[in-house]
């Protein structure tokens, strides 16, 4: 596993400066690149202690949730991944992940006006973008997710390295630069 979690890290590594990361089946992150940790850096600290996970970070009122442009979509787009997940593989934990972050506050459900304009399938037909504000940038990413699927052990079949891509120039060059030691967040 050492050998293998090496190796990952290398991985995310050379992603740089794009985010990615590697989690566990319970969507705690085991490791993450720069660009993972620039976007996180202004978070509570109660977000980021260990067990860090990455759907609680990004759903979360406190976490990322407010700066992301397209909230309703990408948190559709989450909780049904986790739902998909808990029906082909029941798991107590990732039920109880899946309940507690639907109860999470949904964008438009408190009346605070904050529903946020998003681009739909009509502007993006081949995958939903985070759209995510950083700074004065909004940063649109590309998520992919790849998981093992041949592990000769069991703990290697629950991990997935995800990797976020710019979707557009605006967000590579903001990237880019972020790297170069500028703050993202």
């Amino acid at each position: 596993m050492y050998v293998l979690l090496t190796g990952l890290e290398r991985l995310l590594a050379a992603y740089e400066p794009n985010p990615a990361l590697i989690m566990d089946g319970r969507y705690d992150i085991l490791t993450a690149n720069r660009g993972v940790q620039a976007l996180l850096g202004d978070l509570p600290k109660f977000l980021l202690e260990p067990p860090m996970n990455a759907i609680r970070i990004t759903l979360h009122p406190e976490g990322l949730a407010p700066r992301i442009r397209n909230l309703s979509e990408w948190r559709a787009h989450l909780l049904e991944r986790i739902d998909r997940q808990v029906t082909l593989r029941p798991s107590s934990e990732l039920k109880e992940l899946f309940n507690e972050v639907s109860a999470y506050p949904a964008p438009g459900s408190d009346g605070d006006g904050q529903a946020h304009a998003s681009l739909g399938a009509e502007h993006y037909p081949l995958a939903l973008p985070l759209q995510i504000q950083a700074g004065e940038t909004i940063l649109s990413l590309i998520s992919t997710v790849t998981t093992f699927n041949t592990p000769m052990d069991v703990t290697v079949s629950e991990l997935a390295v995800e990797t976020f891509l710019p979707a557009d120039p605006e967000t590579a060059q903001a990237l880019q630069v972020a790297m170069k030691g500028a703050p993202v967040v």
